[in-house]
């Protein structure tokens, strides 16, 4: 293959996160945005090391299960890429991608066990498959939308990114992983400030108004947090937009409108200042019977049903964590976020101490642990690489869920040193788990049980349990 030339094949299959593996002339080419089973054509557009990589042009053919996505943006918008995908077989291409990428793992731990046999017959001792999301349409609590245009200097956008695009927006009034309440908020802010002309933030001269619009849905509690985010180049009377937010027709309830400033020349959600322009600046998600306490930058489970899938998982996973009754156990869930993991555990655990890094998910979590009537979780802010050191208490369990990224290798071998029996590890990426987990199984460790949990239903993501234990 040549670069800049244009060829035609079929996906064979689907690499994480979102790679089209298409045979051509003997040679194999990466196409993004695609789907196993669809004849393509696609430019190639890098060639480097044996390495080829080609950019779609068209789907000359439909794979035999695709139908007809129900979300009119699909293909335009960046943010989903199997609406056009049965979920099942959604759930069948996630679930090959999960198990391909820790094969490796698999392998290498049948090596250490001395095991002899078929490798996929030994995956299949371990390896669980995926759950599903209990819901699969509107099933976002929480939206951060971009002010832009669709097009070089058309009328404002307001929404996602355009699929392979930095800087052209479009306005997802129909999108479909939120509900009802989610497109009229958008639209009655997107309409408000069109009528108006008011400009948006240019991500390269850094001039303009409006930034982002996030908006928080609680789908347990029908509570809904809403925050403007603008620079403060210009200023403008925002009380009309409340007043129309809050006579709209919705099906949940708005507990607070927010007005965040933020001037950093970064794309991303921030918050110099925040003003509250009506009620609070939080809203009340329940979770697997425990009660949360969300503002606008707490970390959380986009997908709460999903959540409680995933947490119910972990949680059965970790098993009988106390001896003959007795809460005496210590358990550290780091990375904790807002706390949600502990608290979970925190009535069959003698002690459970969580650490994170950002400072906001842990006084967030010391309140929502009081909001639950649990005195034994402990939150620690800092680093998990840095924190450990100076926590006196030897833990009898640990519960891992990293970043994206996964753990830092020192991290990583400080935690090893506990020696405790049993490890519970979530991940929101499988290709930094397969590596994390490489390391684990050198150290000592072995995987009893991995399953795959859809979080993310139309999207590329897809998160990954595994229980580890100490070989003695």
């Amino acid at each position: 293959m040549k670069k800049g030339q244009i060829y035609e094949g079929y996906v064979e299959r689907l690499d994480f996160p979102n790679k089209g593996i298409v045979r051509c002339e003997e040679e194999v080419a990466v196409v993004k945005n695609t789907i196993p089973g669809q004849k393509v054509s696609f430019m190639v557009n890098k060639k480097r090391k044996g390495k080829v990589e080609g950019r779609l042009l068209e789907v000359l053919e439909k794979a035999p299960y695709e139908i007809d996505s129900i979300c009119p943006h699909f293909g335009e918008c960046g943010g989903c890429n199997y609406q056009n995908v049965p979920y099942e077989e959604q759930l069948n291409i996630k679930k090959n991608q999960v198990r391909k990428l820790l094969t490796p793992a698999f392998e290498k731990q049948m090596l250490l066990n001395g095991s002899e046999g078929d490798l996929e017959a030994y995956i299949d001792t371990i390896f669980e498959g995926i759950k599903a999301s209990p819901v699969q349409h509107g099933y976002r609590n929480k939206m951060e939308f971009s002010f832009g245009d669709e097009v070089k200097d058309g009328p404002l956008a307001l929404g996602m990114h355009k699929r392979g695009s930095f800087y052209d927006i479009v306005s997802v009034r129909e999108c479909q992983i939120v509900d009802e309440d989610y497109q009229k908020i958008l639209t009655c802010v997107l309409d408000y400030f069109a009528e108006k002309n008011t400009t948006y933030f240019h991500r390269l001269r850094h001039e303009g108004y409006l930034r982002h619009l996030l908006v928080r849905k609680a789908q347990k509690t029908g509570e809904i947090l809403i925050a403007l985010i603008t620079t403060t180049q210009e200023q403008y009377e925002l009380q009309p937009l409340v007043d129309q937010l809050l006579s709209l027709d919705l099906n949940g309830m708005i507990t607070g409108v927010l007005h965040t400033k933020n001037d950093s020349v970064a794309d991303v959600v921030q918050s110099d200042e925040t003003i509250t322009l009506y009620g609070q600046d939080y809203l009340y998600e329940e979770l697997l019977g425990l009660k949360f306490k969300i503002s606008q930058f707490s970390f959380f489970q986009t997908n709460t049903l999903g959540a409680e899938v995933l947490y119910e998982t972990a949680r059965e996973y970790l098993g009988d964590i106390s001896d003959s009754g007795k809460n005496d156990k210590t358990v550290f869930d780091l990375y904790s976020g807002t706390g949600t993991i502990a608290q979970l555990l925190a009535p069959v655990c003698g002690k459970v101490i969580g650490v994170e890094i950002v400072e906001e998910a842990v006084e967030a979590a010391k309140e929502n642990a009081k909001l639950n009537g649990l005195s034994n979780c402990e939150f620690i802010a800092g680093d998990v690489l840095k924190v450990i050191d100076d926590i006196t208490e030897k833990p009898d369990f640990i519960v891992l869920d990293p970043p994206r990224d996964g753990i830092h290798p020192k991290a990583l071998q400080k935690i090893i040193d506990y020696k405790v029996d049993r490890i519970v590890y979530i991940s929101c990426k499988p290709t930094s788990l397969a590596r994390d987990l490489e390391v684990l199984l050198e150290s000592g460790y072995r995987m009893e049980r991995v399953t795959a949990v859809d979080q993310f239903p139309g999207t590329v993501h897809v998160e990954t349990v595994v229980l580890m234990s100490r070989v003695k």
